[in-house]
């Protein structure tokens, strides 16, 4: 577990005692466990249903620094469960959504904000900095990532996962024998086992009631009071009433993570993937002749990360990160572009680009993808095009 217990604040302000009254009574937390509060850092990955309650319950419980991460836009069909959001911010960034609703409900805690889609290239930077990170994710794929990034840098993760009624809650990595998702599901299921991309039926209150569950256990590693779920699964029915907590032991196997190395196909493996889409392909000769005769007549869309885009790229591309790609605003603009311009797709070495260019396609965006990639367009030409 890694809270630490060198408090940056040691007072609370006459705002925040009134405000924390009720804690402040309880023997359980008083002054001292709402400092803890005051001084710790929780990553919400997800500003969903789950991340809903979470995100509000840890405001008010007076989390002193609150981390969302989410590249979604709200839409109307959330608010049936996403209460975090409102009718007036439909369109808008959930991030700056959800922000402005914790400001709202409590000024007090710093609210700090990523945009951007968690994936291999920047999850280990985004939770480093962050005490608990609160797994509000909706498929396997970065419910896996997510679980080998805290086991790398040894954060302990509250999960949650809603389907239908039914919802499951646990804790992992939060000690160093702690079981993680792994130890639950050594590998992620299938997708043909798992519900597709498209939204799957889910009743508003269950993941308000694990998203609130989740709250309470963050709350309670935080204060280091009671019994936590470390190496217990819940599993919740709204529908019955009834509750099942099944038992997890650890694999020693399952704690050797070192890297992500195994999820260099990340955007190929999860739920939203068809590996059976062909894309085209164009080699960097190709693409020169071709950029050099009508540059004005290609988009050229970079898809490494904002970081390796500022370090080094081709004049007249444009950035647009693969981890953002399928925002509904970026997909407009390709889709609007490629109706006067052929579209092509570059990253490094040219895996992420032929990802890229899948995920265009799904959207009958035709677009082409530049073998060897960037690498390769700088062995042709010794200063940018």
């Amino acid at each position: 577990m890694t809270i630490s217990k060198d408090f940056k604040f040691n007072f609370l302000s006459v705002d925040e005692k009134e405000r924390y009254q009720k804690h402040l009574t309880l023997k359980e937390i008083g002054i001292s466990g709402q400092l803890k509060l005051k001084n710790s850092s929780v990553l919400c990955i997800g500003a969903g249903g789950l991340g809903s309650s979470v995100l509000l319950y840890l405001a008010a419980a007076g989390v002193g620094k609150i981390g969302i991460v989410d590249n979604d836009q709200v839409e109307k069909s959330n608010l049936q469960r996403q209460i975090v959001h409102e009718t007036d911010t439909v369109g808008n960034l959930k991030i700056d959504s959800a922000r402005e609703r914790i400001q709202r409900l409590n000024p007090n805690p710093q609210v700090v904000t990523f945009h951007e889609r968690i994936n291999p290239y920047n999850v280990l930077d985004i939770i480093k900095d962050f005490d608990v990170i609160c797994d509000c994710s909706d498929n396997f794929g970065t419910r896996y990532l997510i679980n080998d990034a805290c086991v790398i840098l040894n954060k302990p993760l509250v999960f949650g996962s809603v389907q239908g009624f039914e919802g499951q809650v646990s804790v992992f990595n939060l000690f160093q024998n702690s079981p993680n998702l792994r130890d639950l599901l050594p590998e992620s299921p299938s997708k043909t086992s798992t519900p597709s991309c498209e939204e799957f039926g889910v009743i508003g209150v269950s993941t308000g009631l694990i998203g609130i569950l989740q709250s309470n256990e963050i709350i309670k590693i935080i204060l280091e009071r009671g019994e936590s779920l470390d190496g217990k699964f819940l599993i919740f029915n709204l529908l019955t009433m009834t509750i099942k907590k099944l038992n997890l032991k650890a694999d020693r196997l399952n704690k050797t993570i070192k890297n992500l190395a195994q999820f260099d196909d990340f955007y190929n493996d999860t739920e939203c993937s068809n590996n059976a889409i062909e894309i085209e392909k164009i080699n960097a000769k190709e693409f020169e002749i071709l950029y050099k005769k009508k540059p004005d007549k290609i988009l050229l869309i970079d898809v490494r990360e904002n970081e390796e885009f500022s370090n080094s790229c081709i004049e007249g591309s444009i950035s647009i990160p693969l981890s953002n790609l399928d925002q509904k605003s970026n997909l407009e603009f390709i889709k609007q572009e490629s109706l006067i311009k052929e579209v092509f797709t570059l990253c490094q070495l040219g895996k992420r680009s032929e990802k890229a260019a899948k995920l265009l396609s799904k959207f009958s965006i035709q677009s082409r993808s530049i073998e060897g990639g960037i690498e390769k367009l700088n062995k042709i030409y010794s200063t940018k095009i």
